[in-house]
């Protein structure tokens, strides 16, 4: 067999050096398996030794929108027409039957279907020998919509943070170059002023990177919960008086906690950034009373009590019923824009790393209502 040298022009090759002859092919070992090709997820093209399609699996047709009918038995080129980015025919270039006779795959790649639909593709070469003529030609496809979401959301968590950040930061130069230049200029109260004005925005930057830490270790499963006895009541009891002190009429807050509560082993720190954010975003979106209730939660079950709720309810307009599944997705900020829309999304992955679970709904007085549940107990090593 002659060794053809088209490849395409700043394209790689595969190698690796020679292996012992190969077994059943992949087809028969796939039925061996007992496995189906249309149970693989990703799309699975199979050409046999004669450049023909023998195997089109149905993520493949999912994927291509080629009917299986239209692919097998017909060249590979023609089943499945891939171009490059640049617009230049894939198989013509990279020459799967008559290429070096020492390749064995085509690394992912990035590639368009007819119509522009971008896909990566990947392909084994299956030979007889380490040099002999190519037996089959295996493609797997994958769609790349996941990626295009990972990719938006990404990006989108730069704008937001170069945003926030932006101002700030402005902020604190400006009034830091003022202040330099122009000291003697001032009074004692002007300058306290924009020493406070300073403050209150390097608060800001401060609590935007905690949340950006957070939200990497959420995404990572490195979230770390210390767990010690927490007096969730008294907890709560602590926010609310924190909102007093800034100026909230202390009627607006009611708080019921029902006796006897069981222990709790909880994450003091995290657990208060989880009532933080709950009660901020009921005083800020909200309306009329907040009502703040904790009591025991039983397992339907056992009847007996698996763990303590929190539930944080006002009376303002709620949360339309078609954005409830969003609410603790990041940058949900829902009609009232501000913040990054990262609390909720924060909050969430903070129970859940307890083993706990949260919800969202109406609550009694129309407004939204926040349910979230830890579970209660001593952790495993205080018990051994």
């Amino acid at each position: 067999m002659s060794v053809g040298t088209s490849r395409a022009p700043g394209a790689r090759d595969t190698l690796r050096p020679p292996a012992p002859r190969r077994g059943p092919d992949d087809l028969t070992a796939l039925a061996e398996s007992g496995l189906h090709p249309d149970d693989l997820p990703d799309g699975l093209v199979v050409a046999d030794e004669t450049g023909h399609v023998i195997c089109f699996n149905a993520a493949a047709v999912r994927i291509t929108a080629v009917p299986a009918a239209d692919a097998l038995g017909h060249p590979l080129e023609r089943a499945l027409p891939l171009e490059d980015l640049e617009g230049r025919r894939w198989w013509q270039l990279t020459d799967p039957y008559g290429g070096l006779a020492i390749r064995f795959a085509q690394p992912e790649r990035n590639l368009l279907l007819p119509g522009g639909r971008e896909v990566l593709v990947s392909a084994r070469y299956v030979r007889t020998a380490p040099t002999g003529p190519v037996r089959r030609v295996v493609v797997s496809i994958r769609d790349t919509e996941a990626r295009r979401r990972t990719e938006r959301s990404h990006a989108e968590l730069i704008a937001t943070v170069a945003h926030e950040l932006r101002s700030p930061l402005t902020s604190v130069k400006g009034f830091t170059a003022t202040l330099l230049a122009k000291w003697e200029r001032f009074t004692d109260d002007q300058k306290k002023l924009m020493l406070e004005t300073v403050d209150a925005d390097a608060n800001r930057v401060t609590r935007l990177i905690a949340e950006l830490l957070d939200i990497s270790r959420i995404d990572s499963g490195r979230l770390e919960v210390r767990r010690q006895p927490v007096d969730i009541g008294a907890a709560v009891g602590r926010h609310i008086q924190a909102h007093v002190a800034s100026g909230q009429p202390a009627d607006r807050f009611l708080v019921r906690v029902e006796q006897p509560l069981p222990d709790l082993w909880a994450d003091p720190d995290k657990i208060d950034q989880v009532l933080s954010n709950l009660l901020e975003n009921a005083v800020r979106h909200g309306e009329g009373t907040v009502t703040i209730d904790v009591m025991p939660s039983a397992s339907p079950r056992e009847r007996e009590c698996a763990g303590t709720s929190v539930t944080v309810s006002d009376e303002g307009p709620g949360i339309p019923e078609e954005s409830m599944n969003r609410v603790f997705t990041r940058f949900w900020r829902g009609s009232k824009r501000g913040g990054t829309g990262l609390g909720l999304y924060i909050v969430k992955g903070i129970v859940e790393a307890h083993g706990g679970t949260i919800t969202v709904g109406r609550g009694p007085g129309g407004g939204a209502q926040f349910r979230f549940t830890l579970p209660v107990g001593a952790p495993a090593y205080l018990n051994a």
